[in-house]
């Protein structure tokens, strides 16, 4: 082995392994210093295709110096950052990092740095840093605030962007853009490459990440073989709704864990995590201590025991919700259960890949309907799988609040000119058309606040010196910042601890604060799949002891809803039009058949070129169902513009519901939706001014802003355990926009959270679209007798807002029973 080219095809010469044609291509391209995007299939050997490119460039052996001496030789200096967007995945990718090293006895370090580091392993770090680094986009931004960043990564040769999928779409792939800009300034010819599984735009994502335009492409050799299949529920409701939770599918989940040695059953949210776990156990007392439970948040040390143990093949089953949905190579996980529909193409795909991870080998997920119609969206999704059709994810545009940020970094690491890192800065791909106006402004606000907040030394916190070079001349204020860094901003979380008179109870995790803030002292719930009495908040953590209540409640952690994506959507509506010309293919059309001929034999079925609309008169009012098939958050955009423009014609108010499919108006007064329903309602003219006029649009912006306030330094969350509680935040950030309305009304930060709430919480961009698509489409309206099997759901949608959960499963039995017994009638 003399030359360090020879180590790819050493290595995997001695496993009797061949190299793939697209790990070639990406060991020649960075052989000629060139930068670029590797898209595979997970499990497809990605990791390895960059890990040896890098080795055979960069690294030299150890061999001959073990000849001449005892020691091994010293490891070589930083050489290579591995970028990873996860914690989680940081301690696998080192294994799979160190495993090469040993066995070819390369003199190379490989260290982790992340927010799980400890004190002293940083303190090492800080002395000599290791030949690869593997970190994360906030831990990158803390050593680049450092004021020896240049000098500590001087040696660095090549970047690899692990998941850059999971980076691309949100501020965290923007803060990376920014720390890669500041690399390549510091090292002009610096290698960069994205590793990438699941990506319906690749040409974008290349050209976000190496925004100089030279990279290469590679792509993994074939598409991975998916099997995508589904569980039949004995028994298809012909009057589904959402919030069941799936579980009258248990016996049939446990039968099929049963004959499989390691398994994944993925949910859609924590709390559905925590209620089927504790539903399998139930079900299986036997599986004690062989299933487990994982999701972000429960602690770190019980996560790692539970990846350790599927990795070693000790675990029967895991029930996980995205926490696991990334790169972490379980090689004994056979299958994988999907609980509830996935809402994405892309995300189907990724958690599907968990199993069978390894090139060559099939990956199976089996779809779990929680209700009738996600059989629709189940077979929707195996036509959307096996046509690839991924969703894509697009680079935000120009976040100013993560500029602002940046540049208090910046100014820490070292200082900086304005007219160097305004260029470098614009060498970002979502800055590449910052103006000089914005520049401008962004510099007035981290030297002193903007217009209205420069009687305040707290946010003076960059300011040039003689040589007008910008730095934090403040040490608080740059302690404060240091310990901001970062673009994750979610509802403060109270730790939870077992109680114990000596304190120093053993930590459990977190929920969020509003959760725990509903519950008094005596209440219990259930964590960590164990049912917890709350003993006392104190302090931000929760004390908690064991309960043996037989009630409990389950932690609501934002964020649980997804919204169906426009492919998948796509895929759904083409299915109804295949029912509505009489092909039933599939065992989940088939089995779904008596749902679908009741709904058209009361109203009609939607189709690719007609939009369904259906009209009821009923005790409570008039109902307009329209279902247009464009996401929870289009619907809602949707159905607010609809009854502002009505309201505009008409004094009339309404009652609204939405869900993935359509959307409920309801109004006491008469509603002739036959002449209502015209072009001039539903036309994307004047559609941003409309929305605006139809929403709260303040409330929404005051939200949106409340996490721009953060990212941007405006709002302190408190220091390590003495953290400020959300309402203190809230308020602080609330008298932030309302300052800026009242005094800073051009405040750009203003503008963006304007912004943001269009395109991220309306998505504007597809209500758009969705208005042009429904211009070009038939209007199909039916005057209905009763709620129809699509209706029913947002029915139930509507009732959920005014009804405890008892009332509303009793009223919903009745309401079902009754139209179970006209539909078994055969009336129209």
């Amino acid at each position: 082995m003399g030359t360090s080219t020879d180590f790819a095809r050493h290595w995997f010469s001695a496993r009797d392994w061949k190299p793939f044609a697209f790990q070639k291509q990406v060991w020649a391209a960075v052989k000629r210093g060139e930068s670029g995007l590797l898209h595979a299939s997970t499990g497809a050997g990605k990791t390895y295709a960059v890990w040896f490119a890098a080795l055979n460039r960069f690294a030299r052996s150890g061999l001959a110096a073990e000849t001449t001496r005892k020691r091994p030789p010293p490891a070589e200096p930083l050489t290579v950052l591995w970028i990873t967007p996860m914690r989680a995945l940081a301690a696998d990718t080192a294994r799979a990092l160190q495993t090469p090293l040993d066995d070819l006895q390369i003199p190379w370090s490989v260290g982790l740095r992340t927010g799980d580091t400890g004190s002293s392993e940083r303190a090492r770090q800080n002395r000599r840093l290791p030949t690869a680094l593997i970190t994360t986009p906030e831990s990158l931004t803390l050593m680049l605030a450092r004021a020896d960043a240049q000098t500590a990564l001087s040696t660095l040769r090549m970047v690899v962007v692990d998941e850059w999928h999971e980076l691309l779409g949100n501020k965290r792939g923007v803060q990376l853009q920014l720390a890669l800009a500041r690399l390549r300034r510091w090292h002009p010819g610096l290698i960069v490459w994205g590793v990438s599984a699941t990506l319906g735009n690749q040409s974008h994502a290349e050209q976000v990440l190496i925004p100089q335009g030279s990279g290469v492409s590679v792509q993994g050799q074939s598409e991975k073989t998916l099997r995508v299949d589904t569980l039949l529920p004995p028994q298809i409701e012909r009057f589904p709704w959402a919030g069941h939770i799936g579980l009258k599918m248990l016996p049939q989940v446990v039968a099929e864990l049963d004959v499989c040695a390691s398994s994944l059953v993925f949910t859609n949210t924590r709390a559905q995590s925590e209620i089927w776990y504790q539903a399998l156990l139930g079900a299986r007392p036997d599986w004690a201590g062989l299933i487990a439970l994982h999701h972000s948040s429960l602690s770190r040390e019980t996560r790692d025991w539970v990846e350790q143990a599927l990795k070693n093949g000790q675990l029967k089953a895991v029930v996980c919700t995205s926490s696991l949905d990334l790169g972490v190579d379980f090689l004994p996980v056979e299958r994988v259960l999907q609980i509830g529909s996935a809402k994405g193409v892309a995300r189907l795909m990724q958690r599907a890949g968990r199993s069978g991870h390894a090139p060559g080998r099939t990956s199976r997920v089996t779809l779990v309907p929680t209700h009738s119609l996600e059989l629709i969206e189940a077979a929707a999704a195996r036509d959307a799988v096996a046509q690839r059709r991924i969703e894509p994810r697009l680079s935000p545009q120009k976040p100013l609040d993560v500029l602002v940020q940046h540049l208090v970094s910046m100014a820490l690491g070292g200082g900086f000119l304005p007219e160097d890192l305004y260029e470098e800065v614009r060498g970002a791909w979502a800055y590449r058309d910052l103006t000089l106006a914005e520049w401008a402004w962004a510099l007035a606000f981290v030297r002193h606040g903007g217009m209205s907040l420069t009687a305040y030394p707290d946010y003076r916190r960059v300011e040039p010196d003689e040589q007008g070079v910008w730095r934090v001349p403040d040490a608080r204020l740059a302690r404060r910042h240091r310990m901001s860094i970062g673009t994750i901003v979610s509802e403060a979380s109270i730790h939870l601890k077992f109680w114990s008179k000596g304190g120093g109870g053993k930590q459990l995790g977190s929920v969020e604060e509003g959760f725990i803030a509903r519950l008094k002292p005596g209440d219990g719930f259930l964590f960590a799949g164990r049912l917890l009495e709350l003993v006392r908040v104190e302090n931000m953590t929760a004390y908690v002891k064991r309960s043996t209540a037989k009630k409990a409640a389950v932690p609501r952690w934002n964020g649980g809803r997804m919204p169906l994506s426009s492919e998948l959507a796509e895929a759904v509506v083409a299915r109804f039009s295949a029912a509505a010309h009489g092909e039933f293919a599939g065992p989940e059309m088939q089995a779904l058949r008596p749902l679908l001929e009741t709904q058209m034999r009361w109203s009609g079925l939607p189709t690719v070129n007609n939009l369904l609309a259906e009209v009821l008169k009923s005790r409570e009012g008039w109902h307009l169902f329209l279902y247009p098939f464009a996401g929870r958050q289009v619907h809602l955009g949707l159905a607010s513009l609809l009854a502002w423009r009505v309201s505009q014609r008409l004094p009339v108010t309404f009652s609204i519901a939405v869900n993935d499919y359509g959307l409920e108006l309801l109004s006491a007064t008469p509603v002739d939706w036959s002449v209502q329903l015209d072009g001039a309602l539903l036309s994307p003219e004047d559609l941003l001014k409309d929305v605006l006029a139809s929403l709260n649009a303040g409330e929404l912006a005051l939200r949106r802003f409340r996490e721009i306030a953060r990212i941007a330094g405006l709002v302190f969350a408190g220091y390590p355990g003495a953290p400020k509680s959300t309402r203190q935040v809230q308020a602080s950030s609330g008298l932030f926009f309302e300052v800026f309305k009242q005094y800073d009304a051009d405040n750009l930060l203003l503008a963006q959270a304007g912004e943001e709430v269009l395109r991220e919480e309306l998505d504007i961009r597809r209500l758009e679209q969705t208005l042009e698509r429904i211009n070009r489409m038939k209007l199909d309206m039916h005057l209905i007798k009763r709620p129809t099997p699509l209706g029913f759901p947002l029915l139930v949608e509507r009732m959920r807002e005014s009804m405890s959960s008892e009332r509303l499963a009793d009223r919903i039995r009745r309401m079902v029973g009754d139209l179970e017994k006209t539909a078994d009638k055969g009336q129209s």
